[in-house]
């Protein structure tokens, strides 16, 4: 695993375990949202968001977290390692949630400059309507990667937390 990228819906904890998973591996560690999002929640263009994408990519490791289902195809061609984050959408939910009032009119570590969380109930449906919406193309997806590519699917906290233990054993073989 020296290339992985994690996807899943908002709240499934993404950033978090790309961090986990940065500091047992010694791995880079790339937020899309940190790269993507210009000040005032401004998106970078098409042909920006695949200049920054394209530049990480060509590093000899990483870990990218963030979905921009634009751009997925690009991130699961070069990874060797895919992580999907199938979390329940209550959990989800919940966890952006509380992660709105957490960091209400603030940035988080995990966002780019001056894009203050908000309450923001656009954001909110999406994240309730992804098992419809966006798991489908994602499961899709995963299903034509190449063999020679590892995909893992955790589907709760638990399995996160097996995986990041075996991750943290195999580290130290």
């Amino acid at each position: 695993m020296q290339k992985i990228l994690l996807i899943g819906s908002g709240g499934s904890g993404k950033s978090t375990l790309a961090r986990e998973l940065g500091m047992r591996l010694g791995i880079d560690v790339y937020h899309l949202d940190a790269l993507l999002w210009k000040p005032n929640w401004t998106p970078a263009t098409r042909q920006e968001q695949i200049s920054i994408q394209s530049e990480l990519m060509e590093r000899d490791s990483w870990i990218i977290d963030g979905n921009y289902g634009g751009t997925l195809d690009l991130r699961v061609d070069a990874a060797d390692t895919i992580v999907f984050l199938d979390l329940p959408r209550t959990v989800c939910t919940y966890r952006v949630l509380k992660r709105m009032l957490k960091y209400r009119g603030k940035t988080r570590p995990d966002m780019g400059p001056d894009c203050e969380e908000r309450f923001d109930p656009k954001f909110l449906k999406w994240v309730w309507g992804y098992p419809k919406s966006q798991r489908p193309d994602v499961l899709n997806r995963l299903q034509s990667v190449p063999a020679e590519k590892q995909v893992i699917m955790l589907d709760s906290q638990k399995q996160v937390r097996d995986f990041l233990t075996r991750v943290g054993k195999e580290r130290r073989l």
